[in-house]
């Protein structure tokens, strides 16, 4: 279970305190469950994400996780540019393996992201697309209790993003499961709930569909005829 008590977030900028992101949000995630956070661009469904995966903290408010979570899928950064592909990948074994599994952990990723001799090359000669293999190979050499995804469809080039769905929907079937995508395909082939985000504030729905027609519907609202 994921619990979110009163979270408020917002970001400080050259003028001050800027607007609230999120505001006064109260959920409690249950175990096992599969949800999409929905919403229109800049609604804060990465900020929540990244607020879940404890990669930044709320202004105000808590967020107590009960399951071991997963760095967000999908999101740019966490790897260091000077250091190859390898070092990165036994960097990040260490931090959340055992040692003793290192190699066999590092020989998954090598060969899952199919850099062939650039896995030794340092990340900043990367292009994103590498860059995206690698960080997604990452994340499936470690099973965690819940993954967090932003944009899963956005990894990699489409032959590889065919494979990394099929790797990640064999773990994500028996794994708890919070995600941000922009394609309703995706969100009710994974999820079973939904959250939607509107003015900084979040609504829950117990069953996906229902919560994209709320979200269809206050587009609509929100544009007119």
């Amino acid at each position: 279970m994921i619990i979110l008590d009163d979270v408020h977030k917002r970001y400080r900028t050259e003028h001050g305190a800027g607007k609230w992101v999120l505001r006064g949000i109260t959920l409690d995630i249950p175990a096992r469950c599969s949800v999409g956070l929905i919403g229109h661009n800049g609604a804060g469904k990465s900020t929540l994400l990244r607020l879940i995966g404890g990669i930044d903290q709320p202004t105000r408010g808590r967020i107590e996780r009960r399951c071991r979570t997963s760095w967000p899928l999908g999101l740019a950064g966490g790897l260091q540019g000077s250091l190859s592909g390898r070092q990165n990948a036994k960097f990040v074994c260490r931090l959340h393996g055992d040692d003793r599994e290192i190699v066999e952990r590092v020989a998954y990723i090598e060969d899952f992201a199919e850099l062939g001799e650039a896995f030794d090359d340092p990340i900043k000669t990367y292009s994103s697309g590498m860059q995206a293999r690698l960080k997604f190979a990452l994340s499936l050499a470690f099973e965690f209790e819940c993954y967090l995804v932003d944009e899963l469809t956005a990894v990699g080039d489409a032959t590889f993003r065919v494979k990394s769905r099929e790797a990640f929907k064999a773990l994500a079937g028996k794994s708890m499961l919070i995600m941000v995508s922009h394609e309703e395909r995706t969100l009710k082939d994974y999820c079973q709930s939904g959250v939607l985000l509107t003015g900084g504030q979040a609504q829950w729905f117990d069953k996906i569909d229902d919560a994209l027609a709320a979200y269809r519907a206050a587009e609509a609202q929100a544009h007119g005829p």
